[in-house]
């Protein structure tokens, strides 16, 4: 992430103009200053913000004509080069109220978090993914997007109806997003079929699966790094982690657990992005116990964890147990008087101990750690242990095959007789 942020430091941020529209739906303050972050995690700096107050958007331009020559003025005078809407838009809309800003560049909520995606992925599968989630989210915006080719004149001779050169190009366009969108979605796949047969291996393993999901930047990577110690990058922006990381946790009874780091959630996360990383965030589905973490120094962390819930239960989470951590509570504002809810600091190492013994606790009736010694006339009884469980001490002595090991509790009736 270092690297990151030294080439980001090279060059000053691009300034943008926040526009927003009230309609009650959500708390607008809150959603701008979760905008401002995100353009700052894209290298962009908000200097002005634009709201307005209505029911309804007016047509064409969402925001009224008046709040536009607003945004156009300061835009002008604060040497801002883009305006983002918080929210999304039709093509047409960007086209008009780019019109309305006197040219200026228009993106929205949504191809901001998705330009962000793209910028951060790092392995195949998340690139795949990010350019997928990309191309569903542009292709309905074509017609909006291409200023360039409404532009164009009509071709050809001859009398009658010209057809616009611009119309031919978005056909073609139209048909070569489609032909990538399949390709793309066929590789997902091939890529999603060899990721299920890794999580048969890894089920076939016993190591139960524990999964850290919640709002982007609140402290998962940190979490896993003072865990399990430093490898995963780790830094003070939104979707600092975008592909799952997996790391061997050693719990305090001596069971391995398998600790994954999982995709941060934010408001109103795009539809196309959830569906693009659905293989991604279902690491959460196939766990055995799932850390929902929140900041603790954020007064919305309980907005925080209502959202990552939102994503969870739509992911088929249900029934996994879930822990929620309080992360980052050598901030202010960290109290916490439900004795559910365990505080925790990735910075100090406080109540990661009792984090550990929690897990302990919860995963206790699920697997178990043994050891036994085996006659060398029943060595066959080792398979449950070698195929469902793990072996982590193999010693062949003069009375038989003595192994310590994990084992999954339907299996433990095959070593009655045989433990020591």
């Amino acid at each position: 992430m270092s690297e990151l942020y030294d080439i980001l430091t090279e060059t000053p941020p691009t300034k943008v103009v926040l526009l927003a529209l009230d309609q009650g739906l959500w708390d607008c303050e809150r959603s701008l200053a979760e905008l401002s972050a995100l353009c700052e995690a894209n290298h962009m700096e908000a200097v002005a913000q634009i709201t307005q107050k209505r029911q309804t958007p007016e047509t064409g331009i969402v925001l009224g004509s008046g709040k536009l020559e607003e945004a156009s003025l300061a835009a002008q005078t604060l040497g801002a080069e883009c305006a983002v809407f918080d929210g999304e838009l039709t093509g047409s809309q960007i086209r008009n109220i780019s019109n309305a800003l006197g040219g200026l560049e228009v993106i929205d909520r949504t191809m901001l978090i998705l330009e962000i995606f793209r910028s951060r992925a790092v392995t195949n599968e998340g690139k795949l993914q990010t350019e997928l989630a990309l191309l569903r989210y542009r292709l309905p915006r074509l017609q909006g997007m291409g200023e360039a080719l409404s532009r164009q004149g009509g071709g050809g001779g001859g009398g009658g109806a010209r057809r616009g050169a611009g119309e031919t190009k978005l056909e073609l366009d139209r048909r070569h997003v489609h032909a990538r969108i399949d390709a793309l979605a066929e590789k997902l796949a091939e890529m999603e079929k060899r990721r299920g047969e890794s999580r048969k291996a890894r089920a076939k393993t016993g190591m139960p699966v524990v999964s850290l999901v919640g709002y982007t930047n609140v402290g998962k990577s940190s979490l896993m790094n003072a865990l399990c110690g430093p490898s995963v990058a780790e830094a003070d922006m939104l979707f600092a982690t975008l592909d799952p990381t997996s790391r061997k946790l050693v719990l305090p009874s001596g069971m391995a657990v398998l600790l994954v780091d999982t995709v941060g959630f934010v408001s109103r996360l795009p539809h196309n992005l959830v569906e693009a990383f659905k293989s991604t965030l279902e690491e959460a589905a196939w766990s055995d116990v799932i850390i929902r973490v929140a900041d603790a120094g954020d007064e919305q962390r309980e907005e925080q964890l209502s959202v990552t819930d939102e994503v969870l239960d739509g992911l088929d989470c249900a029934d996994i147990p879930r822990l929620t951590v309080y992360n980052k509570c050598d901030k202010p504002n960290t109290l916490s008087f439900d004795p559910d809810i365990l505080l925790t600091s990735a910075k100090t190492g406080y109540g990661l101990d009792k984090l550990l013994q929690k897990l302990d606790e919860v995963l206790s009736d699920r697997v178990h750690t043994i050891r036994v010694l085996l006659p060398y006339d029943k060595l066959g009884l080792a398979a449950p242990m070698r195929e469902r469980g793990s072996v982590q001490v193999e010693e062949y002595r003069e009375d038989g095959l003595y192994l310590e090991g994990i084992v999954k509790t339907e299996d433990l009736h095959c070593f009655e007789g045989y433990l020591v």
